[in-house]
């Protein structure tokens, strides 16, 4: 269960602040610890460099963070700088990951993207910091303003807890902890006045692919009565079948957005820390490709079923686009 957030701002901040100096400090020693070892040496080093990093851009962002709310102004305004703080650090990220993890990323842009409406994106999940790129990518890349739906676990994390609370977005509880109409209702509060320079992000998986999540969704389909879509998720085998309320109660919501849907690979087969680990350095660039579907091809019926075939299609295009090394 979250701790309250009194008790995440006392106690989690101040750790991650005693954290970022204690590894500041023994920096040194990590790196000729790095140097010298006989085995995994650039790994190492470059897991040392990413931490150290991390760590002092999230106590640069807090600090930042102080500064803006005794800095106060209206909604308008606290709103952009709070932005233009979120935009800093995923392009700083950006750029620790490209140099010390060799970070390559390509992307299929959707074409036809109409400036002057909103969108609603909608993503696979799957892969370390998946989201992260699509959030920077939306905000530095394309001058978006994004909303997000995301775990509400993420709120642990004491940079994510301050600055996107103060953002308009939405954090959803465990599944099963929390009524499953309150959680729609919050996503399309989310979706509804979004503006012509938003973007609301959704990931309609619901968590990140997994093979055992996968059959675990099928089951779940399956006790639901829902057989015609448990059959549809067997014969996809890279994606998680799509969890359809949230993301048509945000379409509903926002009647004058088109869609976005996003397919990624590359980084998808990293499933625990010893993937991760024996990855770096990266081999292989994280694969891309975004579809823009305008609000006028929307279908009114049937919603749920064109959300399944563009998940069939995303998974489709995930196998013949994987990375070799990657399979």
């Amino acid at each position: 269960m979250l701790p309250p957030r009194f008790v995440r701002r006392l106690v989690l901040t101040p750790l991650l602040f005693a954290i970022a100096i204690a590894a500041v400090a023994v920096s040194p020693l990590l790196l000729l610890i790095g140097v010298v070892a006989a085995r995994h040496r650039h790994r190492f080093l470059r897991v040392a460099v990413l931490t150290v990093c991390w760590l002092a851009l999230e106590c640069a962002v807090l600090t930042a963070s102080l500064g803006l709310w005794l800095a106060g102004g209206g909604p308008e305004t606290v709103r952009a700088r709070h932005y233009a703080l979120c935009g800093w650090l995923l392009a700083r990220i950006d750029a620790v990951a490209a140099r010390t993890l060799g970070l390559v990323v390509e992307i299929q842009e959707p074409l036809g993207v109409a400036p002057g409406r909103p969108v609603i994106v909608l993503s696979r999940h799957g892969g370390p910091g998946d989201s992260i790129l699509i959030v920077h990518y939306l905000l530095n890349v394309y001058a978006r303003r994004p909303r997000i739906v995301m775990k509400a676990a993420l709120q642990l994390d004491p940079t994510a807890d301050v600055l996107l609370n103060r953002l308009p977005n939405a954090f959803v509880p465990p599944n099963g902890s929390a009524p499953r109409e309150g959680i729609v209702d919050e996503i399309g509060r989310l979706a509804t006045g979004i503006g012509p320079d938003d973007a609301l992000l959704i990931f309609p998986e619901g968590g990140n692919f997994t093979p055992r999540r996968r059959v675990r969704a099928i089951r779940r389909l399956r006790r639901q009565g829902r057989r015609d879509a448990a059959e549809r998720a067997r014969n996809m085998a890279n994606v998680l079948p799509p969890r359809p309320a949230g993301s048509l109660a945000a379409i509903d919501a926002a009647p004058q957005a088109d869609v976005v849907f996003v397919a990624h690979t590359g980084v998808d087969d990293l499933m625990t820390a010893g993937d991760i680990w024996r990855s770096i350095p990266l081999d292989r660039p994280l694969r891309a490709r975004w579809w823009w579907v305008p609000r006028e091809e929307i279908p009114e019926d049937g919603r749920e079923q064109w959300l399944f075939d563009w998940w069939e299609q995303i998974d489709a295009w995930i196998a013949d686009n994987r990375p070799r090394s990657a399979v």
